[in-house]
């Protein structure tokens, strides 16, 4: 019988190589399973039943640990004992374990204004501001996601083919396709550029690019928190107010499950309220005008 540690220590191993998830997210796991085997003290798979899962989620909700994080502990206990199943190693079936229920998310959204002022707000033709302007445009011509984005290198970019594809979560690939803007604003950069050494498209770290784009919002005057992952959503929201269907905004974002796509039908059927207000009560409207 194989110990917890020796198989949780396969178990990483399994995602890393055959899964292909990234070393960040693997070190993810490690961490949010070392926490269970530290509460639970058990020694072997077997004795992972619903009564110990039920007091370590009780254990993780004392912790004062928002619901969001408790899930990401519960996703990887549940991971941990899906690899078990398919191993063949009795322990709890990872069905039994539901994840809490969240309230629903709320989207931080720009306004069109807001938006259209963000990308003009780098002003001039040295290549940082070049540099600037075209990570902007590509963010809300593309929704990537900023570690995409940092991984892009020039040889990746196809400017005659407006399109390109790019390695996302799990090692999914996925096209994305380039606005006349974004398009124009990368070629500026990239001759502003020149010739350099470093192949990334955009040598800079996340933190830079955050900062950066912070710092435009301030300048357009935009108060509220401005940031890569907003981009995207205003990447999203755009597509379903000018009526792309749900299901090709997924394919876009690089969404494994349309459930996470759901988010932003709440907030962009522009139409709903022009409806509500040509349909909505006209009999009532119409004896009231007598």
């Amino acid at each position: 019988m194989e110990s917890v540690a020796k198989l949780k220590k396969e178990f990483l191993e399994y995602l890393e190589i055959e899964k292909g998830r990234a070393v960040k997210t693997v070190e993810n796991y490690d961490r949010y399973l070392k926490r269970f085997f530290e509460f639970s003290k058990i020694d072997s798979a077997g004795q992972i039943t619903e009564e110990l899962v039920r007091k370590y989620r009780l254990y993780l909700n004392r912790a004062n640990l928002d619901k969001n994080t408790q899930n990401y502990y519960v996703i990887a206990l549940r991971m941990f004992l899906k690899y078990l199943a398919k191993r063949d190693i009795d322990s709890l079936d990872a069905e039994k374990i539901e994840l809490a229920k969240l309230p629903q998310r709320e989207l931080d959204l720009l306004d069109i204004a807001d938006l259209e002022r963000l990308l003009d707000s780098p002003k001039g033709e040295s290549a940082k501001i070049l540099r600037d302007k075209a990570i902007l445009e590509l963010f809300f011509s593309t929704g990537l996601r900023i570690s995409e984005l940092c991984n892009l290198k020039i040889d990746n970019v196809n400017l005659k083919r407006d399109e390109f594809s790019v390695r996302g979560k799990g090692g999914k690939i996925r096209v994305v396709f380039l606005s006349d803007r974004a398009k124009e604003a990368i070629k500026k950069y990239l001759e502003k550029r020149g010739s350099v050494d470093n192949d990334k498209l955009f040598p800079m770290t996340p933190r830079s690019i955050q900062r950066m784009i912070k710092k435009y919002a301030i300048k357009a005057g935009i108060a509220k928190k401005v940031t890569p992952h907003v981009l995207r959503h205003a990447f999203a929201t755009d597509l379903l107010q000018n009526g792309a269907d749900l299901r090709s905004v997924q394919i876009m974002l690089g969404h494994s499950n349309i459930s996470t796509t759901q988010i932003y039908t709440h907030f962009t059927d522009k139409q709903l309220k022009e409806v509500h207000k040509a349909f909505h009560a006209r009999r009532r409207g119409a004896t009231s005008s007598r």
